[in-house]
């Protein structure tokens, strides 16, 4: 289910310039504890300066109230990794920042309703960086469903209609699946993991490996990097200042105001309805993404809810 954002080795690199060999000088500034490095432009002799501040680990980590065991070092190091990457990796977290403020306040009252604790939300946000988008493998939206597992948790999946772009409807089709891993499992940490590798597998590495925590198993590489990441990105979000994102309130992006329009006959031509209705047509896909194509077939007896601006 898992995006795969390749995010390995990614740190000064990620502001795409090159270290020039063998001439960076790194020191460290004993209040700020900042590092300076000097590289070069792509191309150029021109210097960058890049400061990098240390990024300290957090005396007490946990995921929905389950404590990060930071007493093992190789638990400690896979977490201190994620801190960095995540905080280094400019771009993506700045608009996990700016998107976190429109989704997570329409996400998190369906998770409470589900008793799913809120933590679970950064799931959505490691797997698709709170966008509809699309995995190689065939998993889409924001929780990154495939069709199969949509389709099983009550989602209209087809050619016409895709549930798995509704950031609510697949929000709720999400808590069915983690509801059902937690009643396998018994702990969260064990459900966010078995999110990305799928609870046949996971159950089958805890078995082979007679262990019962997520922390003691060895793991694929994604697998193993999955809930650090989703710490690590719980963490910045929830105090973006103290990791270096000085982002203001009227940069975040906020829930928009929509109405509902029902409609319970087909429409042949979306282009057309959107027109009549005082939008176009990337209007209507912006609201409406789990509209496939430009036709919208409907059942006698069935009833769709098209958003559109208030």
């Amino acid at each position: 289910m898992i995006l795969g954002l390749g995010v390995a080795g990614v740190m000064a690199g990620l502001w795409y310039v090159k270290a020039e060999e063998e001439t960076i000088m790194a020191k460290a500034a004993s209040q700020a504890e900042v590092l300076s490095a000097t590289m070069t432009a792509p191309g150029t002799n021109t210097p960058v300066f890049v400061n990098a501040k240390v990024v300290k680990m957090p005396k007490d980590l946990n995921l929905a109230g389950e404590s990060v065991p930071l007493d093992d070092p190789e638990v400690y190091e896979r977490m201190d990794k994620e801190l960095y990457v995540n905080t280094y990796f400019h771009s993506s977290t700045i608009f996990l920042i700016k998107r976190s403020t429109r989704w997570f306040p329409q996400m998190e009252p369906i998770l409470k309703e589900a008793g799913i604790p809120e933590d679970m939300m950064y799931l959505a946000a490691i797997e698709s960086g709170l966008a509809n988008v699309v995995s190689p493998a065939g998993a889409a939206g924001y929780w990154q469903l495939m069709k199969g597992t949509a389709r099983e948790l009550g989602l209209e999946v087809n050619e016409e209609v895709d549930e798995r772009y509704d950031p609510i409807k697949s929000t709720e089709a999400a808590c069915k699946y983690m509801l059902a891993s937690y009643e396998k499992y018994g702990n969260w940490t064990n459900v966010a993991a078995s999110y990305n590798m799928g609870r046949n597998g996971f159950s089958k590495a805890l078995a082979k490996q007679r262990v019962d925590s997520y922390y003691d198993l060895l793991l694929n590489q994604e697998t193993s990097r999955y809930v650090f990441r989703i710490l690590a990105v719980k963490e910045i979000l929830n105090d973006p200042e103290k990791f270096g994102f000085q982002i203001p309130e009227s940069e975040k992006y906020k829930p928009e105001q929509l109405k509902v329009v029902e409609v319970k006959s087909s429409i042949p031509d979306l282009t057309s309805w959107a027109l009549e209705h005082g939008v176009n047509y990337k209007t209507l896909k912006r609201y409406n993404s789990w509209l496939r194509k430009n036709t919208l077939t409907i059942k006698s007896g069935k009833t769709y809810q098209i958003k559109l601006p208030a």
